[in-house]
Protein backbone atom coordinates (compact mmCIF):
# COMPACT_ATOMS: atom_id res chain seq x y z
CA UNK A 1 0.00 0.00 0.00
CA UNK A 2 1.26 3.37 -0.88
CA UNK A 3 1.74 6.18 1.25
CA UNK A 4 -1.02 8.27 -0.32
CA UNK A 5 -3.35 5.49 0.56
CA UNK A 6 -2.22 5.07 3.96
CA UNK A 7 -2.84 8.93 4.52
CA UNK A 8 -5.75 9.66 2.61
CA UNK A 9 -8.28 7.83 5.53
CA UNK A 10 -6.92 9.49 8.08
CA UNK A 11 -6.71 12.95 6.23
CA UNK A 12 -10.90 12.19 5.61
CA UNK A 13 -11.27 11.44 9.39
CA UNK A 14 -9.37 14.81 10.30
CA UNK A 15 -12.10 17.18 7.99
CA UNK A 16 -15.02 15.33 10.51
CA UNK A 17 -13.03 17.01 13.29
CA UNK A 18 -14.87 20.04 15.20
CA UNK A 19 -14.63 21.47 18.33
CA UNK A 20 -18.03 22.82 20.29
CA UNK A 21 -17.74 26.62 21.11
CA UNK A 22 -18.14 26.64 24.27
CA UNK A 23 -15.00 24.47 24.81
CA UNK A 24 -13.03 28.03 23.83
CA UNK A 25 -14.94 28.80 27.08
CA UNK A 26 -13.28 26.20 29.34
CA UNK A 27 -10.47 27.57 27.66
CA UNK A 28 -9.99 30.58 28.77
CA UNK A 29 -11.12 29.61 32.37
CA UNK A 30 -7.96 27.55 32.43
CA UNK A 31 -5.76 29.68 30.96
CA UNK A 32 -7.98 32.56 33.73
CA UNK A 33 -7.09 29.31 36.47
CA UNK A 34 -3.83 28.45 35.44
CA UNK A 35 -5.08 24.89 34.85
CA UNK A 36 -4.22 25.04 30.77
CA UNK A 37 -1.84 21.79 31.50
CA UNK A 38 -4.34 19.87 32.39
CA UNK A 39 -6.88 20.91 29.85
CA UNK A 40 -4.32 20.07 27.06
CA UNK A 41 -3.46 16.97 28.94
CA UNK A 42 -7.40 15.89 28.56
CA UNK A 43 -8.01 17.19 25.17
CA UNK A 44 -5.02 15.19 23.82
CA UNK A 45 -6.40 12.18 25.32
CA UNK A 46 -10.17 12.53 24.23
CA UNK A 47 -8.64 13.34 21.13
CA UNK A 48 -6.23 10.12 20.51
CA UNK A 49 -9.55 8.37 21.59
CA UNK A 50 -11.90 9.65 19.33
CA UNK A 51 -9.56 9.50 16.53
CA UNK A 52 -9.11 5.55 17.15
CA UNK A 53 -12.96 5.37 16.63
CA UNK A 54 -12.59 7.82 13.44
CA UNK A 55 -9.64 5.88 11.46
CA UNK A 56 -11.43 2.44 12.61
CA UNK A 57 -14.40 3.91 11.00
CA UNK A 58 -13.17 5.19 7.92
CA UNK A 59 -11.08 1.74 7.53
CA UNK A 60 -14.25 0.14 6.82
CA UNK A 61 -15.76 2.44 4.60
CA UNK A 62 -18.43 3.77 7.69
CA UNK A 63 -20.38 6.89 6.85
CA UNK A 64 -18.62 9.34 9.35
CA UNK A 65 -21.02 12.67 10.66
CA UNK A 66 -18.57 13.97 12.75
CA UNK A 67 -16.30 13.70 15.39
CA UNK A 68 -17.08 16.40 18.17
CA UNK A 69 -15.16 17.73 21.01
CA UNK A 70 -16.73 18.79 23.80
CA UNK A 71 -16.06 20.92 26.67
CA UNK A 72 -15.71 17.78 28.74
CA UNK A 73 -15.77 15.60 26.51
CA UNK A 74 -15.82 13.94 22.86
CA UNK A 75 -18.07 11.90 20.85
CA UNK A 76 -17.70 10.05 17.30
CA UNK A 77 -20.72 10.15 15.49
CA UNK A 78 -21.73 7.54 13.00
CA UNK A 79 -24.48 7.48 10.57
CA UNK A 80 -24.58 3.74 10.72
CA UNK A 81 -27.66 2.12 12.52
CA UNK A 82 -26.96 -1.56 13.32
CA UNK A 83 -26.50 -3.21 9.68
CA UNK A 84 -22.91 -3.78 9.99
CA UNK A 85 -20.95 -6.77 10.57
CA UNK A 86 -20.56 -7.42 14.43
CA UNK A 87 -16.68 -7.68 14.12
CA UNK A 88 -16.43 -4.06 12.58
CA UNK A 89 -18.89 -2.86 15.05
CA UNK A 90 -16.89 -3.89 18.13
CA UNK A 91 -13.60 -2.95 16.33
CA UNK A 92 -15.11 0.72 15.84
CA UNK A 93 -16.28 0.45 19.52
CA UNK A 94 -13.00 -1.02 21.09
CA UNK A 95 -10.95 0.84 18.97
CA UNK A 96 -11.20 4.12 21.37
CA UNK A 97 -10.32 2.40 24.63
CA UNK A 98 -7.65 0.45 22.77
CA UNK A 99 -5.66 3.39 22.48
CA UNK A 100 -5.34 4.58 26.05
CA UNK A 101 -3.40 1.26 26.61
CA UNK A 102 -0.26 2.72 23.99
CA UNK A 103 -0.63 6.14 25.72
CA UNK A 104 -0.15 4.43 29.20
CA UNK A 105 3.09 2.72 27.35
CA UNK A 106 4.80 5.38 25.99
CA UNK A 107 3.98 8.02 29.01
CA UNK A 108 5.61 4.95 31.49
CA UNK A 109 8.64 5.19 28.80
CA UNK A 110 9.20 8.93 29.07
CA UNK A 111 8.73 8.94 32.74
CA UNK A 112 11.35 5.64 33.49
CA UNK A 113 13.83 7.75 30.86
CA UNK A 114 12.71 10.66 33.09
CA UNK A 115 11.82 12.54 29.97
CA UNK A 116 8.89 13.97 31.77
CA UNK A 117 8.29 15.25 35.44
CA UNK A 118 6.27 12.66 37.66
CA UNK A 119 3.72 14.91 38.85
CA UNK A 120 3.01 14.96 35.00
CA UNK A 121 3.50 11.55 34.70
CA UNK A 122 1.10 10.87 37.61
CA UNK A 123 -1.73 13.24 36.40
CA UNK A 124 -1.88 11.58 32.71
CA UNK A 125 -2.56 8.22 34.13
CA UNK A 126 -5.19 9.72 36.28
CA UNK A 127 -6.81 11.23 33.38
CA UNK A 128 -6.30 8.33 31.17
CA UNK A 129 -7.70 5.68 33.73
CA UNK A 130 -10.58 8.04 34.41
CA UNK A 131 -11.17 8.61 30.93
CA UNK A 132 -10.71 4.88 29.84
CA UNK A 133 -12.75 3.67 32.81
CA UNK A 134 -15.83 6.42 32.29
CA UNK A 135 -16.31 5.41 28.81
CA UNK A 136 -16.55 1.24 29.46
CA UNK A 137 -19.67 2.94 31.79
CA UNK A 138 -22.77 0.66 30.20
CA UNK A 139 -24.30 4.50 29.38
CA UNK A 140 -25.40 5.17 26.13
CA UNK A 141 -24.17 7.13 24.47
CA UNK A 142 -20.45 5.79 25.87
CA UNK A 143 -18.93 2.71 24.50
CA UNK A 144 -19.85 0.84 27.37
CA UNK A 145 -23.43 1.46 25.82
CA UNK A 146 -22.48 0.70 22.44
CA UNK A 147 -21.15 -2.44 23.33
CA UNK A 148 -24.43 -2.97 25.98
CA UNK A 149 -26.27 -2.75 22.56
CA UNK A 150 -24.83 -4.68 20.56
CA UNK A 151 -24.84 -7.19 22.78
CA UNK A 152 -28.98 -6.90 23.50
CA UNK A 153 -29.40 -6.88 19.60
CA UNK A 154 -28.27 -10.29 19.12
CA UNK A 155 -30.94 -11.24 21.30
CA UNK A 156 -33.83 -9.14 20.90
CA UNK A 157 -35.40 -7.18 18.08
CA UNK A 158 -32.87 -4.28 17.31
CA UNK A 159 -36.22 -1.93 18.15
CA UNK A 160 -36.56 -3.37 21.47
CA UNK A 161 -33.15 -4.01 22.34
CA UNK A 162 -32.32 0.00 21.59
CA UNK A 163 -35.28 0.85 24.06
CA UNK A 164 -33.33 -1.35 26.81
CA UNK A 165 -29.77 0.03 26.56
CA UNK A 166 -32.12 3.84 26.98
CA UNK A 167 -33.64 2.37 29.81
CA UNK A 168 -30.74 0.46 31.50
CA UNK A 169 -28.61 3.50 30.50
CA UNK A 170 -30.49 5.61 32.93
CA UNK A 171 -30.77 3.23 35.61
CA UNK A 172 -26.48 3.23 35.81
CA UNK A 173 -26.71 7.13 35.38
CA UNK A 174 -28.81 7.92 38.18
CA UNK A 175 -27.18 5.31 40.52
CA UNK A 176 -23.86 7.19 39.39
CA UNK A 177 -25.83 10.05 40.33
CA UNK A 178 -26.50 8.81 43.62
CA UNK A 179 -22.67 7.77 44.36
CA UNK A 180 -21.44 11.08 43.21
CA UNK A 181 -23.80 13.34 45.29
CA UNK A 182 -22.15 11.64 48.58
CA UNK A 183 -18.49 11.13 47.28
CA UNK A 184 -18.01 13.84 45.19
CA UNK A 185 -20.81 16.76 45.79
CA UNK A 186 -18.85 19.26 44.62
CA UNK A 187 -16.96 18.37 40.98
CA UNK A 188 -18.89 20.57 39.25
CA UNK A 189 -17.15 19.22 35.53
CA UNK A 190 -19.01 15.49 36.78
CA UNK A 191 -22.29 17.17 37.39
CA UNK A 192 -21.99 19.17 33.81
CA UNK A 193 -21.47 15.39 32.00
CA UNK A 194 -24.22 13.82 33.95
CA UNK A 195 -26.35 16.23 32.84
CA UNK A 196 -25.11 16.06 29.13
CA UNK A 197 -25.67 12.64 29.29
CA UNK A 198 -29.51 12.83 30.63
CA UNK A 199 -30.20 15.13 27.94
CA UNK A 200 -28.15 12.96 25.68
CA UNK A 201 -30.62 10.16 26.82
CA UNK A 202 -33.56 12.18 26.31
CA UNK A 203 -33.44 13.23 23.20
CA UNK A 204 -32.54 9.52 22.07
CA UNK A 205 -35.59 7.90 23.63
CA UNK A 206 -37.75 10.97 21.46
CA UNK A 207 -35.75 9.94 18.29
CA UNK A 208 -36.71 6.09 18.67
CA UNK A 209 -38.85 5.57 15.82
CA UNK A 210 -36.46 7.55 13.76
CA UNK A 211 -33.62 4.83 14.63
CA UNK A 212 -36.04 2.23 13.73
CA UNK A 213 -36.81 3.92 10.72
CA UNK A 214 -33.13 3.86 9.55
CA UNK A 215 -32.48 0.57 11.28
CA UNK A 216 -35.06 -0.70 8.26
CA UNK A 217 -34.39 1.91 5.83
CA UNK A 218 -30.68 0.74 5.54
CA UNK A 219 -31.60 -3.23 5.41
CA UNK A 220 -34.04 -2.43 2.62
CA UNK A 221 -31.65 -0.41 0.26
CA UNK A 222 -28.76 -1.51 1.77
CA UNK A 223 -25.79 -2.92 -0.83
CA UNK A 224 -24.11 -5.74 1.18
CA UNK A 225 -26.52 -7.26 3.69
CA UNK A 226 -24.48 -9.42 6.29
CA UNK A 227 -27.04 -11.67 7.62
CA UNK A 228 -25.49 -14.64 9.88
CA UNK A 229 -28.78 -17.25 9.04
CA UNK A 230 -32.23 -17.33 9.13
CA UNK A 231 -34.47 -15.94 11.77
CA UNK A 232 -38.72 -17.30 10.98
CA UNK A 233 -41.03 -15.15 12.33
CA UNK A 234 -44.12 -16.28 12.83
CA UNK A 235 -46.87 -13.48 12.07
CA UNK A 236 -50.53 -13.13 12.47
CA UNK A 237 -52.32 -12.30 9.29
CA UNK A 238 -53.98 -9.53 10.53
CA UNK A 239 -51.01 -7.90 11.93
CA UNK A 240 -49.80 -4.76 10.80
CA UNK A 241 -46.84 -4.25 8.72
CA UNK A 242 -44.89 -1.63 11.30
CA UNK A 243 -45.77 -4.17 13.86
CA UNK A 244 -43.92 -7.19 12.44
CA UNK A 245 -40.78 -4.91 10.64
CA UNK A 246 -40.12 -3.81 14.74
CA UNK A 247 -39.63 -7.20 15.67
CA UNK A 248 -36.92 -7.35 12.85
CA UNK A 249 -33.48 -8.48 14.33
CA UNK A 250 -29.94 -7.58 13.09
CA UNK A 251 -27.19 -10.01 11.89
CA UNK A 252 -30.47 -12.40 10.37
CA UNK A 253 -32.79 -12.49 7.21
CA UNK A 254 -36.68 -12.94 8.62
CA UNK A 255 -38.90 -15.46 6.33
CA UNK A 256 -42.16 -14.33 7.04
CA UNK A 257 -44.36 -17.73 8.27
CA UNK A 258 -47.72 -16.20 8.18
CA UNK A 259 -50.58 -17.48 10.21
CA UNK A 260 -54.22 -16.78 10.10
CA UNK A 261 -56.72 -18.97 12.96
CA UNK A 262 -54.07 -21.30 13.82
CA UNK A 263 -52.41 -22.57 10.52
CA UNK A 264 -49.93 -21.95 8.04
CA UNK A 265 -51.38 -20.00 4.90
CA UNK A 266 -47.86 -19.06 3.42
CA UNK A 267 -45.35 -17.28 3.83
CA UNK A 268 -42.63 -13.83 2.78
CA UNK A 269 -39.85 -13.16 2.13
CA UNK A 270 -38.83 -9.33 4.51
CA UNK A 271 -37.56 -7.46 1.16
CA UNK A 272 -41.55 -7.87 0.45
CA UNK A 273 -42.57 -6.19 3.56
CA UNK A 274 -40.21 -3.88 3.44
CA UNK A 275 -40.75 -2.83 -0.25
CA UNK A 276 -44.42 -2.46 0.14
CA UNK A 277 -43.70 -0.18 3.37
CA UNK A 278 -41.04 1.93 1.41
CA UNK A 279 -41.93 1.56 -1.90
CA UNK A 280 -45.07 1.09 -2.05
CA UNK A 281 -45.85 3.21 0.93
CA UNK A 282 -47.97 0.89 2.25
CA UNK A 283 -47.99 1.96 5.98
CA UNK A 284 -51.27 1.20 7.52
CA UNK A 285 -51.33 -2.27 5.73
CA UNK A 286 -51.94 -5.35 7.04
CA UNK A 287 -49.64 -8.73 6.01
CA UNK A 288 -53.33 -10.38 4.53
CA UNK A 289 -53.20 -7.50 2.63
CA UNK A 290 -49.50 -8.34 1.58
CA UNK A 291 -50.42 -11.48 0.94
CA UNK A 292 -52.58 -10.63 -2.13
CA UNK A 293 -49.57 -8.88 -3.87
CA UNK A 294 -47.31 -11.62 -3.85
Amino acid sequence: MSKLQIKKPLFKVFLKLRIHPLFWVVAAVAVLTAHFTELLMLLGIILIHEMGHGVCAQFFSWRIKRIRILPFGGVAEMEEYGNRPLKEELAVILAGPLQHIWMTAAMYALYMYEWVPEDVFFMFMEFNIMILLFNLLPVWPLDGGKLLLMGLSLLHPYSKAFQQTLLFSVIVLMSLHLFSLFIFPMQLNLWIVLCYLYFSLWMEWKQRPFILMRFLLERHYGKKPNFMRLSPLNVDAEDSLSEVLSRFKRGVKHPIIVIEGGAEIGSLDENELLHAYFTEKMVTAKVKDIMQLY
